[in-house]
């Protein structure tokens, strides 16, 4: 450890003195998402392609791509859209070699959490996946062998020239640092500045001496990673709406990343200032039924302590509009990583420099663990002493909701978010054990799971709500509450059989009788055992006439997008049409109707937009008549 780090311009000079003070073989730890440094990992990687004598392991997660097409239309919109958004991010090349299966036998990716539903039907990304929880990801690395560090960094503007900022990722990273500082493990700090990350504080503070070598290069600089938003669709807004009822004022809030996260936001904000629509919105979708109990639907007098791994747009929004700004050791938010659209750094500048020091940025053993690390290094930002204890994070996590999204859930309340039954990795386990575990362990908090009741894959509907599954994230004995757009299930400390019917309750009326069929044949419930009357019309026409009058207060992107308005014109169709690929008939059936149908304004411009506007050939046809059947062209009332 230097007290200096030595600064390099040029990558390759860098790559030279990492292996000549390393050697083989070179175990690097790339932090999650954004931070990586892509310049130096793209250098050391094709210095381990030519030399295979050179044994290189690169331990890490959430690998960042551009989006790639896989139809005509798809391509239509994301051309443009890559253009603007990602062709300047510079592509990890690692990735590329191993979705082609051409990693040599000297390269080893690691990863504990893949890019949601990228990596499927990719054998070597498959195979290499290793299911870590979050919080245990730095203990592996450190057994791993870890001796390098390759990290992503921010550069002070205002403040003293000795600190850098891990920004986006101190969620490991800050932890291996202070236990290099405490002489509990060594390895080679390596650092990338890039201007355009933003300079946060925190545990993500850092003296300059916690880097031997930084690559400081203007040919280096590169533009964020900035996916934009998905539109939020009814269900979405549903789910949300029950969901924001249940956070308790003065307590403290978690929520993840995608739509039913930012509908969320949108839903705790709406309930702020527009309390009135936020309370009839629920009326009706309750309608005859009872409201689940301890549902608040008042103001935030208080306001919101928030607490979460991922630092997402709704987190800003939520202190823009005064909802989250209750104080732990001067700060409002504490959170482990962040990545975002472009809506994230528009929101965060205009949180202004004093707003924006009450976020800091914390390592997931802080964010994620009850449990006393000892106090985290913060060079800069409010102390973190007092709260990194476990009776302090005991006080301040009072009344906390997490709330995470899984893919399914059982009858019986086993949660699945991360994989499928044939055990291939949608993604990973993340932090979401985490959070279900420390919603036990914290008096009155609880943890929240949500997901649409179904979904429509190649033009099948299914229900997310099943039976039984052969594969699990959280096992049912972790069951907390379970909500859909047709309601909450309470389930903790029920019965198998009062879960049964909690989870029949919100599920889909299209498969109740079937779901219901399996636990009678099961013996779980009464063989007379029948579904109360006002939760037998569970269907999506429900939830569109519940919420039709608030519309206007429902928007497809409730937090911003992104995208430009025909953009977001198109994402909305193109969601809806992604639900029918791989169904001819799906297919043949929309075409139809869609070449019926004549375009308003606003969906002429969304043609121009794909270049669609006047057809050349059949196919061309064929793809403007699917986008005239899935793009709304009436205009939403409002209440």
């Amino acid at each position: 450890m230097n007290a200096i780090p030595a600064v390099h311009r040029n990558c390759e000079t860098l790559v030279d003195e990492i292996i000549a003070q390393i050697g083989t073989p070179i175990v690097a730890g790339l932090p999650l998402g954004l931070g990586k440094a892509n310049h130096v990992v793209n250098a050391l990687f094709r210095r381990a392609q030519a030399d295979p004598g050179l044994s290189l392991t690169l331990f890490t997660a959430l690998t960042l791509e551009a989006p790639v097409a896989r139809s005509d239309l798809e391509h239509r919109f994301l051309a443009p859209l890559s253009e603007r958004l990602f062709d300047a991010y510079p592509p990890l090349a690692y990735a590329s070699a191993q979705r082609k299966q051409e990693l040599p036998d000297n390269i080893r990716v690691v990863e504990f959490f893949l890019r949601p539903g990228a990596w499927l039907g990719v054998p070597g990304a498959q195979q290499s996946y290793a299911s870590i929880n979050y919080t245990h990801a730095l203990d592996a690395m450190l057994r791993e062998g870890m001796n390098l560090l390759l990290q992503l960094i921010a550069v002070p503007t205002e403040t003293s020239a000795d600190t850098y900022s891990l920004s986006c990722n101190p969620d490991i990273s800050a932890d291996l640092l202070d236990l290099r500082r405490a002489g509990k493990c060594d390895f080679l700090s390596v650092g990338q500045i890039n201007r355009q990350l933003p300079f946060l504080g925190g545990a993500a503070l850092r003296d300059r001496s916690d880097f031997d070598l930084v690559l400081d290069s203007p040919d280096c600089e590169f533009p964020l990673y900035t996916p934009p938003h998905k539109p939020a669709a009814a269900t979405d807004h549903a789910i949300a709406l029950h969901a924001a009822a249940l956070v308790a004022d003065a307590g403290t809030l978690q929520i993840g990343i995608g739509s039913i996260g930012d509908a969320i936001a949108h839903a705790l904000i709406l309930r702020q200032r527009d309390n009135d629509i936020f309370q009839r919105c629920l009326e009706r979708l309750h309608g005859p039924r009872a409201a689940p109990a301890g549902e608040v639907r008042g103001r935030f007098d208080v306001g919101l302590y928030g607490l979460t791994e991922m630092l997402v747009e709704g987190f800003l929004a939520l202190m823009l509009a005064g909802v989250i700004r209750r104080d732990v050791d001067g700060a409002c938010v504490h959170a482990g990583f962040f990545l975002g659209s472009p809506v994230f750094y528009d929101m965060l500048e205009r949180l202004g420099p004093d707003q924006r020091a009450r976020i800091a940025m914390m390592p997931v053993s802080f964010v994620n663990d009850l449990h006393e690390r000892g106090p985290h290094t913060c060079l800069l930002g409010p102390p973190q002493n007092a709260s990194a204890t476990e009776s302090g994070k005991r006080a301040a996590r009072r009344n906390a909701r997490f709330i995470n999204s899984a893919m399914m859930v059982t009858m019986t309340g086993a949660i699945v978010s991360d994989g499928l039954e044939d055990a291939q990795v949608v993604s990973g386990v993340g932090g979401q054990y985490n959070f279900v575990a420390q919603a036990f362990a914290l008096p009155e908090a609880r943890s929240i799971i949500t997901l649409p009741a179904t979904r429509t894959h190649k033009g099948k509907l299914q229900s997310n709500i099943c039976w039984q599954y052969a594969h699990t994230t959280i096992p049912r004995h972790l069951r907390d509450i379970v909500v859909t757009e047709y309601g909450v299930a309470d389930l903790r400390d029920k019965s198998d059989a009062d879960v049964i019917l909690a989870m029949l309750n919100i599920a889909d009326s299209r498969f109740q009788p079937d779901l219901l069929a399996s636990a009678k044949a099961a013996g779980k419930v009464p063989g007379n055992q029948e579904i109360a009357e006002y939760y037998r019309h569970n269907t999506p026409a429900r939830i569109t006439a519940a919420l039709a009058p608030a519309a206007g207060y429902l928007p497809a992107f409730p937090l911003g997008s992104g995208l430009t308005p025909e953009e977001e014109h198109l994402a909305q169709g193109l969601s809806r049409l992604s639900e029918q690929a791989g169904s001819r008939l799906g297919l043949a059936r929309l075409a139809l109707r869609g070449w019926r149908r004549k375009p308003d304004k606003r969906t002429d411009a969304s043609l121009a937009r794909m270049n669609l506007s006047r057809p050349r050939d059949l196919g061309e046809h064929v793809s403007r008549a699917l986008l005239l059947a899935v793009l709304e062209q009436e205009t939403p009332s409002s209440e």
